[in-house]
């Protein structure tokens, strides 16, 4: 059976991304570096938005406001470039023209429960975060993990990562600090029916 992990990369405030920020926020490490290259073989799992915007990284399209790809990006886009990615879109056309990225226009919750169920390895998201909170709200996310790099972005954070969420458990499985500044949080899910305070009498 496949293990299924959520994956998020974020600003202490929980932003995905702000608006004038590089990758990593500009604030990866040697030791955070050595740690993603370090990770094992996954298959990752996206919705349409996140395949436009990562498919054209790897065509060569640079982030707003930047000139060119620093190192790290273009090593971590290389990368998934290399990964098997599976894509969730009624509005992508096939074939998907990404490497080994495959479109599925079925329900995405109950392809994954297949995947899990039917595989071996490791699934996760990368971005997506609908994707995300779909597969958690159905109860088959095993890990949730977070980074969160050293930036509060209440002036330019975007897509905020929580919005939506159910109100989730969350029974730590791992925790690190890299270069002394980024810390990563993992997590068992388990989503709550209700909060402590309004169980049923």
């Amino acid at each position: 059976m496949s293990e299924l992990l959520v994956d998020f990369i974020t600003s202490l405030d929980g932003y995905a991304s702000g608006e004038g920020w590089p990758g990593f926020w500009g604030l990866e490490g040697p030791d955070y570096l050595a740690w993603l290259n370090e990770q094992p073989e996954v298959t990752y799992l996206m919705g349409a938005h996140t395949y436009r915007l990562m498919s054209g990284f790897a065509a060569g399209e640079v982030p707003d406001g930047q000139d060119e790809f620093r190192p790290e990006e273009e090593a971590s886009v290389d990368e998934l470039t290399q990964a098997a990615k599976v894509v969730f879109s009624s509005s992508l056309e096939g074939p998907l023209t990404w490497a080994n990225s495959t479109l599925v226009r079925d329900d995405a919750v109950e392809t994954v429960r297949a995947m899990k169920a039917d595989g071996t390895g490791l699934l996760s998201t990368i971005g997506s975060l609908s994707l995300a909170r779909s597969l958690l709200r159905a109860g088959l996310v095993d890990r949730f993990r977070v980074v969160m790099f050293p930036v509060i972005t209440g002036a330019t954070g975007a897509e905020r990562v929580y919005d939506g969420y159910p109100d989730v458990a969350l029974d730590m499985t791992e925790h690190r600090t890299f270069d002394g500044r980024i810390q990563l949080v993992e997590y068992a899910p388990r989503v709550l029916e209700h909060p402590p305070l309004s169980a049923p009498a």
